[in-house]
């Protein structure tokens, strides 16, 4: 992981949770570590629903200014320059498509100060609406560099279906992650998978996460 790790993608495509096992990872290499909670569109997945973790595992939390509240207000302040210089890393999780990104816009010209620092992952599921097709994919990304004024690094596949991920589910998504990375020319960096399930996956890029994050329908 670089000084700065930006996470962007499409809603639902499980940001927020690759986010949150970046951020404990760090920690548990013994890095101290920061994560901006920059969705201030979907007020019911967000990494301030963590805050108690974070403060046990020594993780600083920069949420928007009423997280958990009954308020959804879209505000939220960070010293992006204090943080990169105090931590050994940042990870901002931006909020689903160009509309999330469009916040991550505002502080495009304070973080390009540290581009050589930079890493832009853009999040993918084959298995969410709207980027079933490589190429919805690819337009949805470009969209978002669009609205954030910074241009991805590369790709996290994290393509999954909740509690019924299966390894060969994840098998059948690695050449829709192919497909993505030569339209886009960007690299696949990581390929994510449920912890209970990595040792029957072999790949070099292979990311073991815990699910912290669920969906509706499974809480």
């Amino acid at each position: 992981m670089k000084k700065i790790t930006i996470i962007t993608g499409h809603y639902g495509c499980g940001k927020t949770n690759f986010s949150v096992n970046l951020a404990v990872k760090a920690a548990a290499e013994g890095r101290s570590a920061a994560i901006v909670d920059l969705d201030l569109v979907n007020p019911y997945f967000r990494t301030a629903d963590f805050r108690q973790m974070f403060e046990e595992k020594g993780i600083k939390m920069i949420a928007p200014d009423f997280a958990n509240t009954n308020l959804d207000v879209p505000s939220i302040q960070f010293d992006v320059e204090q943080l990169v210089r105090s931590e050994d890393c940042l990870i901002i999780d931006v909020g689903g498509d160009d509309a999330g990104a469009t916040a991550l816009g505002r502080y495009a010209e304070a973080i390009s100060e540290f581009k050589d620092e930079i890493d832009m992952l853009y999040v993918f599921n084959q298995r969410r609406t709207l980027t079933a097709t490589a190429e919805e994919a690819a337009v949805l990304m470009y969209e978002i560099e669009t609205a954030a004024r910074m241009r991805h690094t590369a790709l996290v596949n994290n393509t999954n279906l909740g509690n019924e991920t299966t390894a060969e589910i994840i098998r059948e998504s690695e050449g829709f992650a192919e497909e993505i990375s030569a339209k886009t020319g960007l690299p696949l960096a990581y390929t994510t998978c449920p912890e209970g399930i990595a040792s029957q996956l072999t790949r070099s890029d292979l990311f073991p996460v815990k699910v912290y994050v669920r969906p509706v329908w499974e809480q």
